[in-house]
């Protein structure tokens, strides 16, 4: 069974198509890197998938063999399926004020009551479960820090151990790397490839950078105008090709060689924060 279907996708903003007749299959387990010159449609065909936007006409998308959207209207179990998907974005969505920790335990939100959600009551076990997705991705030891004090490479890493902690099958991660260094970029790309190849979540990561589909992901899928113009082993992906693919635009898309990842600072003391309400998020 297919992870990801979709088929005969369109969306149009005004006189921008997003996204013209696009059909891809995504198989469990796999990581593809999804990529694309800026306007190709590569967040707008995540959001899609995630149920974040619905197309127009009468595309389709299926998660697991059950249907996300059809006809331009979310599916009735859609919200059910939403639980399987994770989503990465290159903004992180934490909350700057509030610890690590309790960043990553919000990952629980969709599988707890509403009313414990509410009052931030999580249970022991819950806790343990956020603590070693920290641990997985490199960063346990920055628990209790406020998220505002991490690097920007630890706080994406952070934001992917939510997704860890929601128990998710599929991650999509948009443009996670964009806006961080060679060496934070290359930490965070080895960690999706660990994820993916160690508990076998499907992974599809949009990059602006083709060097790093190269590096991590054995497929690549490309945009160009809302199409998909190439599907394949990344490996093809040779920079004359780029330039029969995209022209002129293929330079935003070439980099030299990721540098190695490099120790990363911790600028901010480890000591617990003050409890908040109720002692909701005490470890």
């Amino acid at each position: 069974m297919n992870a990801i279907a979709v088929r005969g996708l369109s969306k149009r903003f005004g006189a921008k198509q997003a996204l013209n007749d696009v059909s891809i299959d995504i198989a469990q387990g796999e990581m593809v890197a999804l990529i694309g010159a800026s306007g190709s449609g590569k967040s707008t065909l995540i959001k899609h998938i995630c149920g974040l936007d619905t197309a127009h006409g009468g595309g389709a998308i299926e998660v697991f063999g059950q249907p996300m959207q059809s006809g331009g209207r979310l599916a009735q179990g859609a919200r059910a399926l939403r639980r399987e998907i994770g989503v990465i974005f290159q903004q992180f969505n934490l909350v700057g004020r509030l610890p690590v920790l309790t960043n990553v335990l919000i990952g629980h939100l969709g599988r707890i009551p509403h009313w414990r959600g509410t009052l931030g009551l999580f249970t022991a076990e819950e806790k343990k479960a956020a603590r070693e997705a920290l641990a997985r991705v490199g960063i346990g030891e920055v628990a209790w820090q406020r998220a505002s004090t991490l690097s920007g490479g630890q706080q994406q890493r952070a934001a992917i151990a939510r997704t860890l902690v929601q128990k998710s099958r599929i991650l999509l991660a948009d443009e996670p790397i964009a806006s961080l260094d060679p060496s934070s970029a290359r930490r965070v790309m080895e960690v999706l490839a660990a994820i993916n190849r160690e508990q076998g979540i499907t992974c599809i990561v949009s990059l602006h950078q083709v060097e790093y589909a190269r590096r991590y992901c054995p497929r690549t899928i490309a945009l160009r105008d809302g199409r998909v113009v190439f599907d394949g082993p990344s490996v093809k992906l040779t920079n004359a090709f780029l330039t029969e693919l995209y022209g002129a635009n293929s330079e935003e898309l070439i980099l030299p060689d990721a540098a190695p990842a490099k120790p990363e600072k911790d600028n901010a003391p480890r000591k617990a924060p003050a409890m908040v309400g109720a002692g909701a998020f005490a470890a």
